[in-house]
């Protein structure tokens, strides 16, 4: 059983990924009200939440917590344009980094992402909680390769 954590190459890749991905967020025109400054820790909390999204260690659920993230993205106000910019880049940034060019893993990630947008858009829209997205913990994403063994 592969995971997508393995499948990726595990937290140097992921690590990799996820600085390309910020660079690009924070240089992007229709990213720059979502991303205005660097964060010194962002980059290791986006690769520790999709470590543990794909499959790898728990670190963000247990050194920030699930509703670390509904708060980071309260009130943002994500707008349509951001959120389908955001997906563009993070594939870019997949490029770049060098993951594997594999379609079912590819396919996998970009529904990661995808999924990712829509809940960080409509929890930063929420005027109550009552409009947040009902997921409070990281979702467990896998893949067809790993349910064939």
């Amino acid at each position: 059983m592969t995971t997508l954590y393995e499948f990726a190459g595990g937290d140097e890749a992921l690590h990799r990924l996820e600085e390309l991905f910020y660079a690009k967020a924070l240089a992007d025109p229709v990213l720059r009200e979502v991303f205005p400054v660097r964060q010194p820790h962002h980059v290791d909390h986006l690769t520790w939440f999709t470590a543990e999204s794909f499959g790898g260690p728990d670190r963000f659920s247990t050194a920030l917590g699930f509703a670390y993230l509904i708060d980071v993205h309260r009130h943002l106000k994500i707008t349509d344009a951001q959120r389908e910019r955001f997906v563009a880049a993070y594939l870019e940034a997949i490029d770049e980094a060098g993951l594997p060019d594999d379609a079912d893993f590819r396919a996998a990630v970009r529904e990661h992402v995808e999924f990712g947008a829509h809940v960080a858009q409509q929890n930063s829209l929420a005027e109550t909680d009552a409009d947040l997205h009902p997921i409070r913990e990281v979702p467990a994403w896998t893949w067809r390769r790993q349910s064939e063994g």
